[in-house]
């Protein structure tokens, strides 16, 4: 079974990619996480899941979200088990555009321990974030919600007083910062910070080829761990 490790990428194409287009830059992530060794996350609708697991063998393949429940009951929500069946090893949590309660957070933290599978959670400020770790999550991505998608990245402060911070509540969450991140040199810059990681959405799908973006961001990653 996968474990979060430092460094890594996650591509999270959203729900702008579905089907064949995701399975395409996810194929194309997969060769770049087999030929850099760096682990590589890939987001997906839930009803490509097992599609691009079947399809690929280097990448996490991410579920988007995840709801508490336990087979049974819960008509229309998302039941961690089929996740799991289906392929995704890790999902995210409590993005902006997808949030959750604090107690429907911890419980769907806890199902995924007990399914071991890695939980992204994210957080849109320090004082959230240290509250979030405090949860025992694999990663804490820390994000200001106001640069998700705007090309702009939080500044270099940001980055070191968040690490700092989070490693101080717990040392065994990972941290990855990814606002506004758009290009290798970012992914470099945040990672040689301190971050483990970092991932990006409209940087990728933005770029002229966005399988070449992926394998430069994971190239700048792997170089910043090695010069750390």
């Amino acid at each position: 079974m996968a474990k979060a490790q430092s460094p890594f990428l996650i591509v999270n194409p959203k729900s702008y990619l579905y089907g064949k287009e995701s399975l395409e830059l996810a194929k194309a992530a997969d060769q770049v996480a087999k030929d850099t060794g760096l682990q590589i996350y890939f987001t997906c609708p839930y009803a490509d899941i097992r599609m691009i697991k079947e399809n690929t063998t280097d990448i996490i393949v991410c579920a988007q979200s995840m709801d508490p429940l336990v087979p049974g009951r819960g008509m229309g929500h998302v039941l961690p088990e089929s996740l799991k069946e289906a392929g995704a090893e890790a999902l995210f949590l409590n993005h902006a555009e997808n949030p959750k309660t604090v107690s429907d957070l911890y419980a769907t933290i806890k199902r995924a321990k007990e399914l071991d599978m890695i939980t992204v959670v994210c957080a849109d400020s320090v004082v959230e974030a240290k509250a979030v770790a405090c949860m025992d999550p694999d990663i804490v991505l820390a994000e200001p919600t106001d640069l998700i998608g705007t090309g702009q990245v939080a500044d270099d402060s940001y980055t070191i007083e968040t690490v700092k911070a989070l490693n101080a509540i717990n040392p065994n969450v990972l941290v990855m910062i990814a606002s506004g991140v758009s290009t290798a040199e970012d992914c470099y810059n945040v990672v040689k910070l301190g971050a483990d990681g970092t991932g990006a959405t409209s940087g990728i799908l933005n770029a002229p080829s966005p399988a070449q973006r992926v394998r430069e961001m994971a190239e700048a990653i792997v170089k910043a761990n090695n010069e750390k």
